[in-house]
């Protein structure tokens, strides 16, 4: 994940300077930033059937102990409320997923493999650092600049030590081309699409990419007015290449999901920004 607003990275005086240089707008700022989709060749084998399935419910069953929808329609996390036995049981479900020899499995399955797994981290990562305002004031990233934890290697697989930003941005983006998987992976945050309350599967993960970008984007975390204003997530503007490179791409991705009144506030727009929250999606907080 990424954000441009209130970044570490995003100093005074380079902003200055790029606007005045003229990139400024949706999405051209942000995207200067982002980080781009490279293929992690390695990570491209694949079996037509996987031998054998991947177990996720140890996964199943944290979801389904600890995250609850609110009443903003938000799915929100017990981080406070997670036991000594639970922790234990994320932990060892992390150690089984390390294991597995990702090439045997099919691309149904490995595309579940990975959401869960990137979801899995990103709760253990606050967990870890837990309380936290926010999942970017976790700063274990390496580099003088860092930002968050999504560059910190925190898990080896195959030999290989791997990142969250490795998982989005060098596995599953450049392999699956969807810009549905926005809406599978969490960063923890308000503003993002929601943690699932069951774990993706092989069987089901089409369907349920579907599900959760109709969700989003009729949500008011995807599309909401202010002022006479649209205002849609940062997301667009972030990634707005997987959507169609530019805002008309964007906006034609958000109308072939969008509810009868989100498309006409869509078709409607003249004043189009984007925003984000990065609070933390804490069940403690109201």
């Amino acid at each position: 994940m990424f954000n441009i607003e209130n970044s570490k990275y995003t100093i005074r005086a380079v902003v200055f300077l790029l606007v005045a240089l003229g990139v400024s707008g949706f999405g051209r700022l942000e995207s200067l930033f982002a980080p781009k989709a490279e293929l992690w060749e390695k990570w491209t084998k694949h079996q037509s059937v996987s031998n054998p399935t991947v177990d996720h419910g140890a996964w199943d069953t944290f979801l389904k102990s600890y995250v609850s929808t609110h009443g903003d329609g938000v799915n929100r996390v017990a981080y406070g409320d997670v036991n000594k036995e639970d922790r234990q049981a994320l932990d060892a479900y992390i150690r089984y997923m390390a294991a597995i020899s990702v090439e045997t499995l099919s691309r149904d399955d490995q595309l579940a493999y990975w959401i869960n797994l990137y979801n899995t981290l990103t709760v253990k990562v606050v967990l870890t650092h837990y309380p936290v305002d926010t999942i970017r004031d976790i700063d274990i990233s390496p580099g003088l600049f860092s930002d968050g934890p999504w560059d910190k290697k925190l898990i080896h697989i195959d030999g290989e030590a791997i990142s969250l930003n490795d998982i989005e941005h060098r596995i599953l983006r450049p392999i699956w081309r969807d810009p549905r998987l926005h809406y599978a992976l969490n960063c923890a945050s308000i503003g993002c699409p929601n943690l699932f309350k069951s774990a993706f599967t092989g069987a089901t993960v089409s369907q349920v990419l579907e599900e959760a970008a109709y969700a989003y984007i009729n949500d008011k975390r995807g599309v909401s007015t202010q002022d006479e204003r649209v205002i849609i997530s940062s997301i667009y503007a972030w990634f707005k290449d997987d959507f169609g490179s530019d805002l008309t791409g964007v906006l034609s991705h958000l109308k072939s999901y969008a509810n009868p009144e989100v498309a006409l506030i869509l078709e409607e727009a003249i004043d189009i920004e984007d925003a984000y929250d990065w609070t933390l999606n804490d069940a403690a907080r109201n």
